[in-house]
């Protein structure tokens, strides 16, 4: 199959993407709506906010820097911050490699850029084969565009919400909600739960660190040991299942 072919335009796969992505879009944007909020608490003015939101397009990235801006702490810190915690997104550039290697650099970066979690998940199940096939990035395109175009929609009206409401309303608390939403869904698994059990740990007792250190910090020492329960877990599993064997035999 030539480029040509797998970046031709294939109406039914656009719109089987989107079928597929269809389900998502309201908590996404829900979640762009709260982050919005979440934005104009923090501090920043309407045309920051909007110009964070349109730029970085990364939630959970947004929402560990809007503290540390509050806070005035440094910008390698916050660039740090939010490259540890979008170092998934190198995984999903090698997941999906495979699959776009032949096209042109440009057009590989663009997708890059509107990819998100969910869209990502959903490609990978329906295409976990990267072997060229016709439709499969117009099914790609049906995830990622609606996605992107509902989180900036929620979060450009979360941003003129929040602008609009008065503070004593309350929704500073916005933020605090809005983590408690990428979290719960996140622990879904031993490994997880245990990485956040020592972040929270590492966060309390880390919070008298300069410059909002403390937050980093609980994010590296929480995502190595969600590592290190995975893959102690890994092995024990393995060597159970050789002594069940054994033991058969």
């Amino acid at each position: 199959m030539s480029n040509q072919d797998l970046a031709t335009h294939d109406p039914a796969a656009w719109r089987d993407g989107f079928r597929t992505g269809l389900p998502t879009l309201f908590g996404i944007g829900a979640w762009g709506v709260v982050v919005g909020v979440a934005m104009i608490k923090s501090g920043l003015t309407v045309p920051q906010a909007l110009g964070m939101t349109l730029l970085v397009f990364a939630g959970s990235a947004q929402l560990a820097a809007l503290p540390l801006i509050a806070a005035n702490a440094p910008v390698w810190v916050i660039f740090v911050t939010a490259l540890v915690i979008n170092l998934r997104f190198v995984i999903f550039s090698v997941l999906l490699a495979p699959h776009f290697a032949s096209l042109p650099w440009h057009k590989r970066l663009g997708l890059g850029f509107v990819s998100g979690d969910i869209s990502v998940a959903l490609y990978l199940q329906r295409y976990p084969d990267p072997a060229p096939a016709p439709g499969k990035v117009s099914f790609l395109k049906g995830l990622l565009y609606p996605n992107c175009a509902a989180w900036q929609i929620g979060s450009i009206i979360g941003i003129f919400l929040g602008n609009a409401v008065p503070t004593d309303w309350g929704l500073g608390f916005a933020g605090t909600l809005a983590i408690v939403c990428i979290l719960v869904p996140m622990v879904a698994s031993k490994p997880a739960l245990c990485g956040v059990l020592v972040a929270a740990v590492v966060s309390v007792l880390a919070a008298d660190l300069p410059y909002k250190l403390g937050l980093l910090a609980a994010v590296v020492v929480g995502m190595v040991t969600a590592m290190i329960v995975e893959e102690t877990g890994d092995k024990w599993r393995a060597r159970r299942e050789q002594d069940s064997k054994a033991t058969h035999v």
